[in-house]
Formats: structure tokens, C-alpha cells, sequence
């Protein structure tokens, strides 16, 4: 077997690659150079260069793998290597370490006034007084993600003797306490921190998720770190709080929109030092996803289980024609279900009710836990990694089966159960290919799983409707379609509005504080 490699990865990593098969290094090659030799090859590794289009995936005659050194996939056109039946697969725990240790020399940065103190003295001045800094010994660190790089930080921070508290909806207080942390609610963490860093994955919930109204909670002599993900912190709000001593200072290594604007606030504050993106960009790091990658194209070369594939595991033909048309609805579902949940997660039942039944329906149920995932986690979840991920987070999935189904051929049901309530969420398809919700909590719906979807409960009363569209309208959204119905509670509606965009944190808020309005949830379907 032959394996090119297309972009500049770390030696080790072709170094392994060589120990098993015939390696080619190709270095920007044009576009129709690689559509012309890739017939030649059963693997290609790339990094970020290379455009795997549809044109070079129909071109690859022998193609059974694409390795992807380093984490997104978005240069390589995933669908089309699905369809042809090519694994995709990346390296997303190469830069953990190099995220986590950036995090730590941030926060000790932070403390320190080391870029300040350093840029002073560079300018020939000596400004040891005012440059008093203090000590990480007997602070309190709040952690907002226990992912793997939340999880890397507590235990260095508690090697620090800081005290340690968290904030994470998907984990447990028994796994919090294993690794020696107290799990608490969010708004119970920002009386209590000294430091706070963020390790949470950009998305409708968590957008702006520290602004000025929780800013005013925390101590004035906090500082925050962000490592994570540009948007997770309203950078204006940030800035304000800043000056006004709301906020002692601040070290951010991502933003909003990246490269920064040189006009970001928070680039002209003493208070705060930046990085640009220098989470995961280490000597080692790269090692790291090079070798992750190797290994992972020698496995599939093999046949073997891939840990971190990006697209589907191989399905037995007849099974996967029967079950083709649902991966999608499927996914969708575990998104809409997991955004309408409140709480801690316990379990999952996914019920297939018709003809599906009859078929081999874990690989859907992956779909489902994947989608379900992909909206809370900042790790990639696929469909290898999905169902051990539910696991360690103490989350059960149970398939249920039955032929019999009421109003259609076939009907998907997924129940989210938590320490507060259970959601239901029903699919199945019009057609052969149309993925339609169905139902939301007991409520018939007729919603396409695409976009972004508002969903709220509220008062069975006048106006209702026309107070919530007058908002969006005012705000420049626009409605597609609306749906509102009784719920079993006596005398609430729930209403389900489809709209073109994606709806600002602002306006979510106008909307929850409507009187009347009993909730609302924002559910984006394009993050998955």
C-alpha cells in the first residue's frame, strides 16, 4: 500500500508511516497535480494546506483513508469520502497537553504582570512597585468545562494548593469528586473565584455566556482566562468591566473574530494580556497529531477500530441501505433533545417503533448520541468515540424496539431523562429522505431538522404570540414558520418558531423575559 502525505507534518510521524508502507512526500502540489496522482494511493494525510474536494475524492480510485493532522476537518470534503466509503479520521488529543499548559502560563502571567513587567523593563524602566502581583497558594479557581483540558488544569491547579470548584451540566458530582474538585452550580462559582477559565465548546448556550450581568456577581478582584473559544465571553462587556474595576484583569488567547481587530477594547487595557491562538502550538503538539494520525492510518490500513474517525464506522450493506436516510434525523434529534434538556443527564432511551425495528440500529443510535454530544462537548464526538464518551459521563443509552407504531410506518424516539425532567423528542421520515420532528414533548410538530428553532412554553393567554414576534422582528430576525399548541399542563401553550438566523444572546433574553413566557430554548442545528 502506498500513502501520501500532502502537507508539512512532523518527521516522527512519516517516520512511522514508513515502517509499514511506501511513503510519499508531496508538498504543495496544485490542485490538479494531486487529482492526477491520487489514483496511486490508499492513504492521504494533510493537514490544513490541502483541499480534499469531491473532485480529488471521485479521483481516488484506491483511497481507503484520510488522516487529518491536527483537529478540524474542514478542508476535506467529508460527506463526499463517506459516500464513497473512505474513513476520515483526525488527531484531536495531540494538543491537550499544549492547550492545558497554556492555560496554566496564563493564569501564572495574569498573576504575575510577567508581559508587563517584561515590556517595562525592555523600555527601560523599573517598576517593580507597581507591578505587585499575587499569589495562585489557597485561591479559588473556577473551572467552566471539565472536558479533558478543564480537567488537566484542576489537577495542576490543585498541585498548586488552589482551592478548585467547576461548573459542568454533563458531569457528575462522583466524577468531579475522583478527581478532587467540588462540582457547583454556575452563579454559585462567581462569589467564590478568584481565577475563572473557560474550557467550553462555542454554541448557542454558552455564546456570551460571561457578560456584564454576571461580571456584577463576581469578586472585583477576579481574573479571567480564556483559552477555550472565541465568543464564550461578550468582549465588550469584558472591557467595561475592566475599567470600571469589576474585573481585575483578563488573559485571552482566542476572540470573536480571529485575526483580532487591532480596535478590540481589550487590547488597549494594562489589565489584559492576549496571545494569538497559541493553545495547541507546541514543538510537541505537533509530534503529537503526527504520530496520533499515523497510527490511526495504519490502524485502518489494518482493518482495525479507529478510535478517531470523523465519519462512520463500515455497515454491512443491506443494513446501511435501510438505515441510510435516518443518520441525519437521527443526529438532529440527539441535538433538539439535549438543548430542551435541564439538569444533569442520567439516560438516554432511543426507541424505534416499525419496520426499522427490525434492522441493526446502534450505529443510529451512535448518530443520536453524537449529535446529542456535538452540542455540549469542545471534543470532536464521531461516530467511534460517541458511545465510550456517553460512558464516562455516567450517561446510559438503552435501545428499545417494537414493530407496532400508531400514525407512522416508522417513528424514532429519543427520551432524555435528568435529575429534573424528561424530554421527549419523535422523528421519522415523509418520503424516503425527508427527516421530519414530530413530536416535541408530547406536542404534535411538524418541524424540518435544519437551522435554528426557538422553543418555548408559555401561558395560554392573549398576545403571547405577537409579543415574541415583535421582538424578533425588531431585532431583524425572521420567522419561517411558527407552530404553537396545549400542553399537558393546564394552561400553558408551547410554541415552536423556525427563523432564518441564528438569534443573539440579547434577544433570547428579551424574549425569557416576557411575562407570560415560561421558558425559552434556542436550538441551533448547524453546530453538529
Amino acid at each position: 500500500m502506498r500513502i501520501l502525505v500532502s502537507d508539512p507534518v512532523s518527521a516522527q510521524g512519516v517516520e512511522l508511516l514508513q515502517k509499514e508502507y511506501e511513503v510519499d512526500v508531496k508538498i504543495k502540489l496544485p490542485i490538479e497535480e494531486l487529482i492526477k496522482i491520487i489514483p496511486q494511493y490508499d492513504a492521504l494525510v494533510v493537514r490544513s494546506e490541502t483541499k480534499v474536494t469531491k473532485a480529488v475524492i471521485e479521483a481516488a480510485a484506491n483511497l481507503k483513508v484520510i488522516g487529518r493532522a491536527g483537529v478540524g476537518v474542514d478542508n476535506i470534503d467529508v460527506e463526499a469520502a463517506t459516500q464513497k466509503g473512505i474513513i476520515v479520521l483526525n488527531a484531536p488529543e495531540g494538543n491537550t497537553i499544549a492547550a492545558t499548559e497554556h492555560t496554566m502560563a496564563m493564569m501564572l502571567a495574569l498573576a504575575r504582570n510577567v508581559p508587563q513587567a517584561h515590556a517595562s523593563l525592555k523600555n527601560g524602566q523599573w517598576l517593580r512597585s507597581k507591578l505587585m502581583g499575587v499569589e495562585m497558594r489557597g485561591k479559588t479557581l473556577g473551572i467552566l468545562g471539565l472536558g479533558r483540558i478543564g480537567s488537566g488544569v484542576a489537577k495542576r491547579a490543585l498541585a498548586m494548593e488552589m482551592n478548585v470548584v467547576a461548573y459542568d451540566p454533563f458531569i457528575n458530582a462522583e466524577q468531579a469528586a475522583a478527581i478532587g474538585i467540588q462540582l457547583l452550580e454556575l452563579d454559585e462559582i462567581f462569589p467564590l473565584a478568584d481565577f475563572i477559565t473557560l474550557h467550553l465548546p462555542f454554541t448557542s448556550e454558552t455564546k456570551y455566556l460571561l457578560n456584564k450581568e454576571r461580571f456584577a456577581k463576581m469578586k472585583p478582584s477576579v481574573r479571567i482566562i480564556n483559552c477555550a473559544r472565541g465568543g464564550v465571553i461578550h468582549e465588550g462587556d469584558l472591557a467595561e468591566a475592566i475599567e470600571q474595576g469589576i474585573v481585575a484583569g483578563a488573559a485571552i488567547d482566542v476572540f470573536e473574530k480571529e485575526p483580532v481587530n487591532p480596535e478590540n477594547p481589550l487590547l488597549k487595557l494594562d489589565q489584559v494580556i492576549v496571545t494569538p491562538h497559541l493553545g495547541a502550538s507546541t514543538a510537541e503538539a505537533q509530534v503529537g497529531v503526527a504520530v496520533d494520525v499515523a497510527k490511526g492510518i495504519i490502524a485502518a490500513l489494518k482493518g482495525e477500530p479507529i478510535a478517531t474517525a470523523v465519519n462512520m464506522a463500515p455497515i454491512q450493506s443491506h443494513v446501511l441501505e435501510v438505515i441510510r436516510p435516518y443518520f441525519n434525523l437521527a443526529e438532529k434529534m440527539g441535538c433538539l433533545a439535549i438543548n430542551l434538556a435541564e439538569g444533569r443527564i442520567t439516560a438516554v432511551d432511543v426507541e424505534y417503533n416499525g419496520e426499522i425495528s427490525e434492522v441493526d440500529t446502534k450505529m443510529l443510535t451512535t448518530a443520536m448520541i453524537k449529535g446529542l454530544l456535538n452540542s455540549i462537548l469542545t471534543e470532536h464526538i464521531n461516530y467511534v468515540n460517541a458511545p465510550g464518551v456517553a460512558k464516562s459521563r455516567g450517561i446510559k443509552i438503552r435501545e428499545v424496539k417494537s414493530k407496532e407504531t400508531a400514525n407512522f410506518a416508522n417513528l424514532i424516539t429519543v427520551r432524555v431523562y435528568t435529575d429534573k425532567k424528561t424530554h421527549v423528542v419523535a422523528g421519522t421520515l415523509f418520503g424516503h429522505e425527508e427527516g421530519r420532528i414530530v413530536m416535541i414533548d408530547g406536542y404534535r410538530v411538524d418541524v424540518e431538522p435544519q437551522g435554528w428553532l426557538i422553543v418555548g412554553l408559555h401561558l395560554d393567554r392573549p398576545g403571547m404570540i405577537g409579543y415574541v414576534g415583535t421582538i424578533l422582528g425588531t431585532d431583524g430576525i425572521n420567522i419561517n414558520s411558527m407552530q404553537v399548541g396545549r400542553t399537558e399542563v393546564t394552561g400553558t401553550n408551547i410554541m415552536v418558531m423556525s427563523v432564518d438566523s441564528d438569534v443573539p444572546a440579547a434577544t433570547m433574553l428579551k424574549i425569557k423575559a416576557v411575562d407570560g413566557i415560561l421558558g425559552a430554548k434556542m436550538i441551533n442545528f448547524c453546530v453538529i
